[in-house]
Parts: C-alpha cells; structure tokens; sequence
C-alpha cells in the first residue's frame, strides 16, 4: 500500500467511528519522523479506543500492522506507529493543548469528510 494511500485509509477508518476533525497532514521533505500524520479526535477515552480499534482492524485487513502503539490504556491520546504514517487519535483538550497542527504549520493538509 503506498503511503498516501495508507493515510487517508486510516483517516476514513476514523470517520466510518465518528471521528471529529480527521486531518491528513503531509511532512514529506519536512522532517524524517514519518511522511503522513492523521490527527483524529474523539470525543471520550471509550470513543477513542473505539477508534484506535477500528483503524488496527481495518489496517491489519489489509495487511498493514503498527510497529507500535502507545497509550492505549488511558484513551486520551492514543499514537499508532505504522512506519511512514503515524496516527494521533487525542481527547480534544489535549488535541488542543498539545497542537500538532500549528508545530506543523508549513505541512499541507487534507481535511477528511
């Protein structure tokens, strides 16, 4: 699966949950911690889960695994490795606190609807 690909799969996997603002940002040429972030909010720890959940199941259909996935337990902000895409799945005071989007500002962006 190209890597474009991969992240807007995972993007409309956290839609097909209810996912809230899913967006797609490209750092290609940026910086080397991945080509793709998919920033997604949920709108409690249990909704969360739910979506990290589906986008493993999803993924792994498709024969794509994470390397790693870390903070699961606590449901607040929730990292899925998957090499050159890395997946944010926040609460969204912490999506607002923390503000990828803004560390990230000269990335282009794919809002998912």
């Amino acid at each position: 699966m190209e890597t474009r690909d991969k992240a807007q799969e995972c993007g409309r996997l956290a839609l097909e949950k209810k996912a809230k603002d899913v967006l797609v940002v490209e750092l290609s040429g940026l910086t080397d911690i991945a080509d793709f972030f998919v920033l997604s909010t949920g709108t409690s720890e249990r909704h969360v889960k739910t979506v990290v959940e589906a986008i493993g199941v999803g993924m792994k259909e498709q024969g794509v695994k994470p390397s790693a996935t870390e903070g699961y337990d606590d449901g607040r902000w929730v990292i899925m490795d998957y090499g050159d895409v890395i997946v944010h799945v926040f609460l969204e005071g912490l999506r607002d606190l923390y503000d990828l989007e803004d560390l990230w500002i000269e990335a282009k962006r794919q809002r998912m609807e």
